[in-house]
């Protein structure tokens, strides 16, 4: 029954001992230092505060995007502080990003839904969209939370003279508008906004040396929004001041070069004055910002006419009496001809007379009765259509050099009525 009982390994047993404790230590003090893979290392946190300020600096430097970018980045430090949105709202509609306009003022009547200006910046940014009926409402709740809202009051501007050109609005709507410029003149006489209103309403009365002053003063408090240019440059041009004009909108293209409006005034600007190369050359690069507005291509076509370049007039001429998809691949929608007009009644008897340059009559007489049944009151269209039946006859008996034969001098000899310049 006795059993022998073994002597103890004293030197395994030191080893183990010696192993726990190594392991202990390294858990304890040299894992807990090691950081885990895929984490990133921890790194400074600016504050909302920091990149706000960054961005007012930006934005007075004339620095639109980054602003914008920054603007963003506080409401990602800060996303329940509804000012935030609303700022990067409005630099949004200065940017001529008029939906994330909208969908920052929404963001921020998501947080505060009695939040004044939210109502007046969401406002403005439908405006721009055409939504005047819908902007209206918005406008008129954001003055009733806010009487005092001098930027409400201004945008109110706006959005009254863009609804009476768009035809929804009345000429009751220019006295409202007259109106509401000079509340917010009386509430903020040395804001941005308000002279830019008042500048607005000025030129839609027809007094543009008055609003040329009141851009001028926007301009003074800062120099870097590429819309004030445009406004100033479009009231130069109206005045018969074309290289002022052209100064103008030059600066705008400068400051915003993706926005094609500068490209497409600059190319007017150029054709009332007799460059059709240069006006051809804006015309194209108006096209390249914006390749799907069918408006563009119709100034586009307009420029190869008065560059003799027939058949890349019918071309881009073509989208805009008939749609269709671009070589580009850009669906176009077409212009439907109609009295009040003349920027379209120009598009189509333009393309009436390429086709009858190229001698495709059968398609160039149809653009010319539909010109006199459905703007008869429109004279310069008419008597361009009227051209456009001559030629078709003179084509009968002689048929005209091909474009690559005497275009340029056809082009020079041959008398037509020039359509006049529209601001």
């Amino acid at each position: 029954m006795n059993k022998r009982r073994s002597r103890p390994n004293w030197f395994r047993i030191i080893l183990l001992s010696l192993l726990v404790l190594a392991a202990a230590y390294i858990n304890r003090f040299i894992v807990a230092e090691i950081e885990p893979l895929g984490v990133p290392s921890p790194t400074p946190t600016i504050s909302a505060e920091t990149l706000i300020s960054e961005a007012q600096s930006l934005y007075q430097q004339g620095k639109l995007i980054p602003a914008i970018s920054a603007y963003r980045q506080a409401i990602v430090s800060e996303p329940d502080n509804p000012a935030t949105h609303i700022t990067l709202a409005r630099m949004l509609v200065f940017a001529g990003q008029y939906e994330e306009a909208q969908t920052s003022a929404e963001d921020a009547l998501l947080l505060n839904p009695d939040n004044s200006m939210a109502f007046a910046v969401r406002a403005w940014a439908l405006s721009f969209q055409g939504e005047y009926l819908e902007a209206e409402t918005d406008i008129k709740r954001a003055l009733e939370l806010d009487p005092n809202n001098a930027l409400a009051h201004a945008y109110y501007v706006e959005i009254l003279i863009d609804s009476y050109y768009s035809g929804l609005g009345s000429f009751d709507g220019v006295e409202k508008a007259i109106e509401e410029s000079r509340v917010a003149q009386a509430l903020a006489p040395d804001l941005l906004e308000t002279h830019r209103a008042r500048g607005y309403v000025l030129e839609a009365t027809g007094n543009y040396e008055d609003a040329i002053r009141e851009y001028e003063a926007a301009i003074a408090i800062n120099p870097n929004i590429a819309d004030l240019y445009l406004a100033m440059g479009r009231n130069y041009r109206i005045l018969g001041i074309y290289d002022q004009a052209v100064d103008a909108f030059t600066r705008a293209d400068a400051l915003n070069p993706e926005d094609p409006n500068p490209d497409l005034l600059l190319s007017r600007t150029y054709a009332t004055i007799g460059e059709y190369g240069k006006a051809m050359q804006f015309a194209e690069s108006a096209v390249t910002n914006d390749p799907a507005d069918t408006n563009l291509r119709g100034n586009l076509g307009v420029m190869y006419y008065r560059n003799a370049y027939w058949p890349e007039a019918v071309k881009e001429l073509s989208y805009v009496v008939k749609g269709g998809l671009s070589e580009d691949g850009h669906e176009m929608e077409f212009i439907n001809l109609a009295p009040g007009s003349p920027r379209v009644a120009e598009y189509y008897f333009t393309y009436g007379l390429a086709l009858s340059r190229l001698d495709q009559c059968g398609d160039a007489l149809q653009i010319a009765q539909l010109i006199v049944s459905r703007i008869p009151a429109d004279e310069l269209a008419v008597e361009n259509a009227n051209e456009i039946t001559n030629r078709c006859q003179e084509n009968l008996n002689a048929p005209p050099a091909t474009p690559e034969a005497g275009a340029t001098e056809a082009a020079e000899s041959t008398p037509e009525a020039t359509p006049t310049p529209s601001p």
